[in-house]
């Protein structure tokens, strides 16, 4: 498969399963090395990764419905939450979390000041491309995933749950797993709404 066919293949997948024939120890092989290719602003390094198997991914679902339990106070709309989450992430094989090292942002502010102020959208640069190789190379396995952010509401009971460094800040939840109903394709925004091409 080219890279394009990838690509194209790859879409926000919520019906997810534990259909998966590799192993946690494969997965988690192939996600450190999704996650190192991918660039930093001055090779900074500061994307953090925690991979979420068997009842560790369990466990981080469980948290954000008792979380967002106590921000939807009305019984119906949160049992549709409830079943999203159920069936969307919970359901899954894992769950990949990433995080920003901010005590690596932090010393790349100090020790080169003229991009102080860059350096922690570089940072969220940095995340989107680590995220995009990895949900790649997840797709790559004909595995299912989708990007959540319950960030910042579950960062405080995750990070006691899994002992994260208290430098690391959340940014985003990967659940991945088997496609029990495949993704759809969403529509794209005209060419000539997004694209230019200057040629002198």
């Amino acid at each position: 498969m080219n890279f394009t066919d990838l690509q194209a293949q790859r879409h926000s997948v919520y019906a997810l399963g534990r259909n998966v024939s590799q192993t946690p120890t494969a997965l988690f092989d192939l996600i450190k090395l999704a996650v190192k290719q991918a660039p930093t602003a001055f090779n900074n390094q500061s994307v953090r990764v925690v991979l979420l198997t068997g009842a560790a991914h369990e466990k981080l679902w469980a948290i954000t419905a008792q979380r967002l339990q106590q921000e939807v106070p009305d019984a119906a709309a949160y049992e549709k939450t409830l079943a999203k989450i159920n069936q969307a992430f919970q359901a899954g094989f894992g769950t990949v979390l990433f995080y920003t090292d901010t005590a690596v942002v932090t010393e790349f502010e100090e020790t080169v000041p003229l991009y102080a102020d860059n350096f922690y959208d570089w940072s969220e640069q940095g995340h989107g491309i680590a995220e995009y190789a990895t949900w790649l190379a997840l797709t790559e396995l004909g595995l299912g995933a989708s990007l959540q952010h319950y960030n910042p509401l579950i960062d405080a009971p995750v990070a006691e749950a899994f002992a994260i460094p208290a430098t690391w800040r959340l940014r985003a939840q990967m659940p991945f797993g088997s496609i029990e109903t495949p993704g759809v394709a969403k529509e794209s925004v005209d060419d000539s709404a997004r694209f230019k091409w200057i040629k002198a």
